[in-house]
């Protein structure tokens, strides 16, 4: 993506819900090479933090709801989170938690939007958010799949003022141009029971080897490797407990596998 630091309406931060918090700080540390670190305050429930050198690139926590679906998150950067549900509500988002301090980090809220995506807002304070995007092994890339396209265009574009880079194929958000995400509509290819979500993908060396690693380590794939027209190589995993994320190389090294 065309951002290098979180930016307010951009993503910031993504987070993963396991059922299994031990074996999934194995599996991506394995896979991306993190370095998780649990807060030990018994208030923050497990919550990790996994890291690449002293950068902070991701979060990982265990489900702390039965409705609570096994599932990578993505988090949006805005200035005020509270002024950030008024803005989802009206426009036709529903706010299924309401914003709420996390010690001194920051402000914190999540949502659903009108196709039926969850989403998590951010309003930073101590804690802005990653600490390095497009690396090996950090965010690179965000995608919504969903089955509602025109009401969910209009939706983020009221709330967060997003651009749209109006592709036939593949609409790209973007802040004030710079693109961060992408758009996929979901047709009957997808299975029914699949909801509309967010997707992180993981900027990775080589997406057939960290496929290929992934498999190696219990995972299953979701799209084998393939490369993009003019665009990134990229696949598609689900690690052991069910949690789907994409992996993306850029440029000509990704053409090349």
């Amino acid at each position: 993506m065309k951002l290098d630091r979180p930016v307010t309406g951009g993503p910031c931060w993504t987070e993963l819900g396991t059922s299994d918090l031990e074996a999934a700080k194995r599996f991506y540390a394995d896979l991306f090479g993190w370095r998780p670190e649990t807060d030990a305050r018994q208030e923050a429930g497990g919550y990790t933090m996994a890291h690449l050198g002293d950068a902070a690139v991701a979060g990982l926590a265990p489900l702390y709801q039965e409705s609570q679906p096994v599932a990578w998150n993505v988090s949006f950067a805005v200035a005020d989170a509270d002024a950030a549900v008024a803005a989802v509500e009206a426009a036709g988002g529903t706010v299924v938690l309401a914003p709420a301090d996390v010690f001194d980090q920051g402000r914190f809220a999540v949502a659903f939007d009108p196709g039926g995506a969850a989403f998590q807002l951010w309003q930073a304070r101590a804690f802005p958010g990653a600490g390095l995007f497009n690396a090996p092994g950090a965010l690179g890339w965000v995608e919504l799949l969903t089955r509602a396209p025109d009401r969910v265009t209009d939706f983020y574009t009221t709330v967060f003022g997003w651009t749209v880079n109006a592709s036939e194929h593949y609409p790209q958000w973007g802040v004030d141009g710079a693109d961060f995400g992408g758009m996929v509509t979901m047709d009957d290819k997808f299975p029914h029971e699949v909801p509309s979500h967010w997707l992180p993908y993981f900027t990775v060396e080589n997406v057939d080897a960290t496929a290929d690693a992934a498999l190696l380590a219990g995972g299953h794939l979701l799209m084998e490797p393939m490369s993009v027209p003019h665009g990134p190589r990229i696949a598609v995993v689900r690690d052991v407990q069910g949690a789907a994320f994409g992996i993306r190389v850029e440029g000509e090294e990704g053409e090349e596998g």
